[in-house]
């Protein structure tokens, strides 16, 4: 199966690369930081200057050039269009439905305190119910679905009051 990755350099040029293409490109590795590669016969040195894993960012010294390279990966991709986050980089002031469905349970009140992580309502798609947690400490200052509702992606679900401390 060739899976797609997006690449976005400098956060600006955006470009996407299928695996079988990486399969197809002549590189030789001198070291685990860095590489030769040949590319429609041009020769590049390439050097990871620094690296995170777990976010998929790297620095990359291409040519004595440096760039910032951010690789999102097929699931990446996904998770990103279903309007889902990993991590806790993503914390709001709302809740949006994730993906269509029908409101099961809501758990929570205009008014009430909730802790991060609390269970905020219950969202059944596809025959699952997903449990929607509040992503960060607050007050409910709205909420605008009740059970048996039928939901879009996207559509607000519960909002918190601004905490602009």
């Amino acid at each position: 199966m060739d899976q797609k990755y997006r690449l976005l350099v400098d956060g600006e040029q955006d470009f996407a690369l299928a695996s079988s293409s990486v399969k197809d490109l002549d590189v030789l590795s001198l070291s685990d930081k860095e590489a030769h590669l040949v590319y429609e016969l041009e020769s590049y040195s390439i050097e990871i200057v620094d690296r995170n894993y777990i976010d998929r960012n790297y620095t990359v010294k291409l040519n004595g050039q440096i760039f910032q390279v951010a690789i999102e990966t097929p699931l990446d991709q996904l998770i990103k269009e279903m309007g889902l986050s990993l991590g806790s980089s993503s914390v709001s002031d709302e809740v949006y439905a994730p993906m269509p469905g029908i409101i099961l349970e809501v758990q929570v009140a205009e008014g009430d305190a909730v802790k991060e992580g609390d269970y905020l309502c219950v969202l059944e798609a596809m025959k699952m119910e997903n449990a929607l947690t509040a992503p960060r400490d607050g007050v409910v200052k709205s909420v605008t679905v009740a059970v048996g509702d039928t939901v879009e992606k996207g559509k607000l679900l519960i909002e918190f009051e601004r905490d602009d401390q």
